[in-house]
């Protein structure tokens, strides 16, 4: 078994035993319909016997989870009007996003798509079949879950069986593992991106500057492609300036470009994170006028049927 993987298996998944490491009485802590899933190196960056800490506000059941509010929905986005399949996409022109799978390395409290009915089957003829069939796409965004949840050898497969399609030139990778598992940026992955005639891009979600340590900067070196990031605005999280000047004063410090700030997509049980548009754009102007512009990300949200994201 890879290292990784090994890694992976001590993640929490019980609130009891994550709540005896954080030294928090188990009492404090909600349940959920949607199960822990915490990487232990995340766990052990958090202020011991806080409920407070940035990174585990991200992770942690919350009692708001079971409050109902106006507005948030099951499927915030309405992925099931754009399925060309049950495991492919296609919201924007050119572009197809794949799913290869369900599993993630982390669950995120605020995950708009932990209701997507996911397909268990990893045979994807049909998907390749349909991009293959369809000369205008020419980028396939590989997402999920994450798509690092998958071993090397069938990345590879799937890789080179895109590679074959004539018509495609971009191969974009949106994850969040590296984040809690940085071993995941293993010999053999590099090699799928250093090997494949796409083009690939690596877009990492990341939202909080204590997520960034030596460790994952030196995997995410290793990666012979470009980097950009993905930033969820959150409420109590990273929702002031201080905060997300050096989060992307670090990544670009890090060559690593600022791509997207998102406003939160409105999954039923996330409403506690919500931030206001018009404080987003304070922030926005804010970091405008102490960043170099390469440094600010575009603020973004999705609303279903748009051509593309749309700006605020």
């Amino acid at each position: 078994m890879e290292l990784w993987r090994k890694i992976q298996k001590t993640n929490f998944t019980k609130i009891e035993d994550l709540a005896a490491f954080l030294e928090i009485d188990p009492k404090r802590i909600a349940t959920s319909s949607f199960p822990l899933n915490f990487p232990r190196r995340l766990a052990e960056k958090v202020e011991k016997g806080s409920l407070d800490d940035p990174i585990l506000q991200q992770f942690l059941p919350s009692h708001y989870e079971s409050m109902e509010t106006a507005g948030f929905t099951a499927s915030p986005i309405s992925d099931h009007l754009f399925q060309k399949s049950p495991l492919l996409l296609q919201k924007y022109q050119g572009r197809v996003l794949l799913m290869p799978t369900s599993a993630c390395a982390m669950h995120c409290r605020f995950c708009f798509r932990q209701n997507y009915p996911y397909e268990t089957e990893k045979d994807f003829t049909k998907e390749l079949q349909l991009i293959k069939e369809d000369p205008s796409i020419y980028e396939v965004i590989l997402s999920g879950g994450d798509p690092l949840s998958l071993s090397d050898e069938k990345l590879s497969r799937l890789v080179k069986d895109l590679e074959k399609i004539p018509h495609l030139k971009l191969l974009r990778f949106h994850t969040r593992f590296p984040i809690g598992i940085p071993e995941r940026i293993t010999p053999a992955f590099t090699n799928i991106l250093k090997e494949t005639s796409l083009q690939p891009i690596f877009i990492l979600h990341i939202n909080h500057p204590k997520e960034i340590d030596d460790l994952l900067l030196t995997s995410l070196k290793k990666l012979p492609v470009p980097i950009m990031t993905q930033t969820v605005l959150l409420r109590g999280i990273n929702d002031d300036t201080t905060t997300l000047k050096t989060l992307f004063l670090t990544l670009v410090s890090n060559g690593i470009i600022p791509y997207y700030l998102h406003q939160l997509d409105r999954i039923t049980q996330a409403a506690h994170f919500d931030v206001s548009i018009k404080k987003g754009k304070e922030i926005i102007k804010a970091l405008r006028s102490i960043l170099p512009g390469y440094a600010v990300p575009t603020y973004v949200q999705e609303i279903p049927h748009q051509d593309s994201k749309t700006l605020i």
